[in-house]
């Protein structure tokens, strides 16, 4: 008897490292922002989660080359915002939330965010500083 309930912790105690990568699929798919500016692909990234910019729905004031020109940091003011991360280092933290960072490159900050699901369509994104949050609605892209 022992040894069988020795085995079944075993067996969850080695399982449980799949987990995470199983809720990650949760926030994952292709979101469009609250301001339908652009879509926001979200899916693994190595051991997290990540978002990157995939399409702009409206085109940003230097076309769709725009580069990241905000950004405090001048070595990365080259870089294009199609195809860059805004949604970086997203983990499972309390429930169905994930917590992570969000750039914002209209002003070029990083703020810690925290991700949710209302529903299958509906993605609760929120940008912190501190205890203070704002929060944004983002609907899946058909």
């Amino acid at each position: 008897m022992r040894s069988h309930v020795a085995a079944a912790v075993l067996a969850l105690s080695l399982a449980a490292p799949t987990a995470p990568a199983l809720a990650q699929e949760s926030v994952a798919g292709r979101w469009i922002t609250q301001d339908g500016d652009a879509i926001v692909e979200i899916g693994r990234c190595g051991e997290t989660v990540c978002g990157k910019v995939v399409k702009f729905l409206k085109a940003p004031p230097q076309g769709a080359g725009q580069r990241d020109v905000n950004n405090p940091d001048p070595k990365l003011r080259s870089r294009r915002l199609l195809g860059m991360a805004v949604l970086t280092g997203f983990r499972p933290y309390k429930g169905n939330e994930w917590k992570g960072e969000i750039y914002d490159p209209k002003a070029g900050k990083t703020y810690s965010s925290r991700l949710e699901r209302a529903d299958a369509n509906t993605l609760t994104v929120k940008g912190c500083i501190g205890p203070f949050c704002k929060s944004q609605t983002w609907k899946r892209a058909r």
